[in-house]
């Protein structure tokens, strides 16, 4: 892949936060970087890896002038996703987590929605998920709910000014996109989409839902 050019004034800012996944990180970088669209920054934010996750991701740093590198100690997602987000200078704050990948026309199909609707500020979805599981609702966490009909925090494509007026993710145990999300929809204008399902959904043996799944059964 040949070197991009940086701007410092992108019009997508894409944030990939990530924790001891450094087998995964190969395939999710290069889906970002075949994207349609080029005018991004890439700023993986890493929460605090102990494997291979800086040798990994520094082949990349040395080509590809788009792409910044942040590490601090393990603080999990929602602060990852926030440091993320205050280090970047896109137009649009986007994220993808390090054992997902988009399709190649994400943002491109993404920055035309909004595009064409300038009047919504935040919008959600078009998640392709190769099998259904059942997550804890985060309104009724006694209950389960399908993925499918989840609030997934990484497809989130939203406006600078409004991720920073929401005042970003709270640093919650579980539920911060769907916490994110429900104050969004009190304060400014959300759209929840369906398509083109362009940000594949992969669930890995370690992911956070899955782990805080275990902790409930083991618990009851």
């Amino acid at each position: 892949m040949p070197s991009i050019n940086f701007n410092p004034k992108p019009t997508i800012s894409v944030i990939l936060c990530t924790y001891n996944r450094a087998k995964y990180l190969t395939d999710c970088i290069n889906s970002v970087l075949q994207q349609t669209f080029q005018d991004f920054e890439l700023i993986v934010v890493d929460d605090g890896s102990q494997d291979h996750t800086f040798e990994m991701v520094n082949d990349y740093l040395q080509k590809f002038n788009n792409i910044r590198y942040l590490k601090h100690q393990n603080r999990k997602a929602a602060f990852a996703r926030n440091a993320g987000s205050q280090a970047s200078f896109g137009n649009y704050i986007t994220f993808i987590d390090s054992d997902d990948t988009y399709k190649p026309n994400h943002l491109e199909s993404r920055l035309e929605f909004m595009q064409a609707n300038p009047e919504i500020d935040f919008i959600e979805g078009g998640c392709e998920i190769a099998e259904d599981f059942f997550l804890p609702d985060y309104f009724q966490p006694d209950k389960l709910i399908n993925v499918r009909d989840c609030v997934v925090g990484a497809t989130f494509f939203i406006k600078r000014h409004i991720f920073f007026e929401l005042k970003g993710f709270n640093n919650i145990p579980y539920g911060e996109d769907a916490d994110l999300w429900e104050r969004a929809e009190k304060l400014c204008k959300t759209e929840k989409i369906k398509q083109p399902e362009t940000y594949i959904y992969t669930r890995v043996e370690d992911s956070t839902t899955k782990v805080f799944l275990d902790r409930m059964s083991s618990s009851n």
